[in-house]
């Protein structure tokens, strides 16, 4: 055992507490603040879920180490070097380390029976007893810097912390099981297909028209749909958040993920965007998260100069499985925050964004688990798909999300700009890491524990994919965790009627079944196109010629109402040129249908296969990128608050 822990295990007398001064007076008679940064740092911490020395570091004042001897100090504890004296690691048990984290303190050694803990928030050691199991709430605490404890941590607990990752959410709740050609979901699906092929092989007249109706079906339900969505709209459109924060109410600390992989761009560019932010740096807490292996982020990132409050997390190598959910799921741990934000890499969020979610969430009932903002492109002229691609993430994000969360049903998230109450996102067990469209899932599931997501009016621009076979990809990707969260939620339907409701439970079926099927089954709308134009078709399916009235009314009518909802959701946004675009939809979808098919193909070979969109791709997204790379003054917040 060093001198230092001999030192720390030995007797001393404890002064009395008249004799304390406050961790602000110590820094004032060290001379490293002045008396105005203190009255200045104490008005903001009036209003602000913020400690003292959070405060001062975030505007620059003291540095950690400063802060941590203030606090020794106040708190009458020592402070050690973990460097040169680590935590002993047969204490490794007493804690588990998603604690440890997630309250900055470690075992850390053990004299006769007697345990000593470190800590990097001495300022909360009543809060930490308070939770500490009670063989441990008499324990000696000492102070340590949080860099050096989440090393150890992560060091002496990469394998749990590795294994949970991939395993947040239960079994019955997560697609993890579906492993190999003999699972039952592979089975199922084969199954699925290969029965109407059979029937088909008899009677193609009788199949083709089956599902020709369903297919019509199919569109009147979607139509349908985005019409009550449109509609709810209408009538109460977008909530908005009070000016001010509600009286008494404490501006929170927002933790934001933001997972990178491969990115060797972009990097640069969003510490750039993220400095923009208005949001108090003493209050802010952004993690940019990248695998282990990722050598290509890495370089990039250790180009750029970080502020203090973005930190960069690295996820272990596990099993092998590299997906966006996993990287947050081992992320989450190291969040401060009491909401937990999401943006992606290319993301470019407006500068109010998080005041926004904070006056949202003040004065939101304790049911509202999440916050859904709108996504929106910087590119939405760069090409003929971009132009269709940025008018239907109109119609999604400024009408069908918002009309659907109106009207009661559950709402699949968007993947970015979503935002979290901790112990929502801790409750539902968090993201499963094997579900590719983790962002739906999750919406599906805060639904089914009881919480309501909303949406709020604010929004993140992104890159706008618009070459065809990298669309094709990212819609592919999308499909499949349609078609997986279906399933997996559809696992035992009657436990799911019962947690979600009639109104969640028909909501689910109508907007997971239309968003699949009328993709699968659009080759068959195709094949009536061949008939209403008299061009020769099979002979086995030439009788649908006699509905052609009732089904050419069918399909205009379903088109007109999508390119209304389309033209009413762009006129909102002020981006008028993109109407004459509208009428040429119908011929943007059939990439739609590719995707479609390549996820189902997918789903029963490669389920977990996560088709990475590349960004930076387009001249709009390459020039944001050369001129965000260019150097930034970082500042530490806005003082408005």
């Amino acid at each position: 055992m060093s001198d230092q822990m001999l030192r720390l295990f030995a007797p001393r007398a404890v002064p009395r507490r008249e004799k304390f001064v406050s961790v602000g007076r110590h820094l004032i008679e060290q001379g490293t603040i002045a008396p105005w940064q203190l009255f200045h740092a104490l008005d903001r911490q009036s209003g602000w879920n913020a400690s003292l020395t959070d405060i001062l570091r975030a505007r620059g004042w003291i540095d950690e180490d400063q802060a941590l001897d203030a606090l020794a100090g106040f708190h009458t504890a020592q402070k050690v070097d973990l460097s040169r004296d680590p935590p002993d690691p047969r204490l490794a048990g007493l804690l588990s380390p998603e604690f440890c984290l997630h309250h900055s303190v470690l075992p850390w050694a053990s004299l006769g029976g007697l345990v000593m803990l470190v800590t990097s928030r001495p300022d909360r050691i009543a809060e930490l007893r308070a939770v500490l199991p009670a063989n441990l709430r008499g324990a000696l605490v000492a102070v340590a810097r949080e860099d050096d404890i989440r090393a150890h941590i992560t060091r002496i607990h990469r394998r749990h912390l590795t294994r949970s990752a991939e395993a947040r959410v239960p079994p019955g709740e997560s697609c993890r099981g579906w492993r190999g050609p003999g699972s039952r979901h592979v089975m199922f699906l084969s199954a699925a297909v290969a029965a109407p092929v059979l029937v088909a092989w008899t009677a193609p007249g009788a199949v083709f028209a089956a599902f020709l109706a369903l297919a019509l079906l199919t569109l009147f339900l979607s139509s349908g749909l985005k019409v009550a969505a449109f509609i709810a709209r209408l009538q109460r459109g977008f909530s908005r958040e009070p000016a001010r924060m509600p009286e008494g109410a404490l501006w929170p600390r927002i933790s934001v993920l933001v997972p990178l992989y491969r990115e060797r761009e972009i990097a640069g560019a969003l510490i750039s965007r993220l400095s923009r932010l208005r949001y108090p740096a003493a209050l802010l807490d952004v993690l940019l998260v990248l695998e282990e292996r990722d050598d290509m982020t890495r370089e990039a990132i250790e180009k750029a100069r970080l502020p203090d409050w973005i930190q960069v997390i690295e996820v272990p190598a596990g099993s092998g499985l590299t997906t966006k959910p996993r990287a947050l799921n081992y992320a989450l741990d190291f969040c401060r925050g009491e909401i937990i934000g999401i943006w992606d890499a290319e993301d470019a969020p407006q500068a109010d964004q998080l005041e926004h979610v904070a006056r949202r969430f003040a004065i939101a009932p304790p049911e509202v688990g999440c916050l859904q903002g709108i996504l929106d492109y910087y590119n939405p002229y760069t090409n003929w798909i971009s132009r269709c691609f940025t008018i239907e993430y109109s119609t999604w994000f400024r009408v069908i999300l918002p009309g659907i969360a109106r009207m009661g049903f559950a709402v699949p998230l968007g993947g970015t700009t979503v935002f979290l109450r901790r112990e929502a996102i801790e409750r539902v067990n968090r993201w499963d890491a094997h579900n590719v469209t983790e962002d739906a899932d999750l919406g599906i599931r805060l639904a089914r524990y009881g919480y309501r997501t909303d949406l709020i009016h604010t929004v993140t621009y992104e890159e706008a994919n618009c070459r065809p076979w990298r669309w094709i990809r990212q819609r592919s990707r999308w499909l499949k965790g349609y078609m997986v969260t279906y399933l997996v939620h559809m696992r035992r339907p009657r436990q799911l009627l019962r947690q979600l409701g009639h109104r969640r439970f028909w909501g689910f079926q109508l907007f997971f079944g239309t968003a699949i099927l009328q993709f699968l089954l659009a080759p068959l709308i195709w094949c009536f196109w061949l008939i209403l134009f008299g061009l020769p078709v099979p002979q086995d399916i030439a009788f649908t010629q006699f509905v052609t009235p009732t089904v050419t009314a069918a399909i205009l009518t379903t088109t007109a109402v999508d390119a209304l909802v389309a033209l009413f959701a762009i006129s909102r946004q002020g981006r008028g040129r993109l109407m004459p675009w509208v009428i040429t939809m119908p011929f943007y979808f059939p990439m739609a249908t590719v995707a479609a098919y390549k996820a189902l193909l997918e789903l029963v070979v490669a389920p977990f296969y996560w088709d990475k969109t590349d960004h930076g791709q387009t001249p709009e997204g390459q020039s944001a990128l050369r001129s965000d790379i260019a150097p930034v003054k970082f500042q530490p917040g806005h003082e408005s608050l």
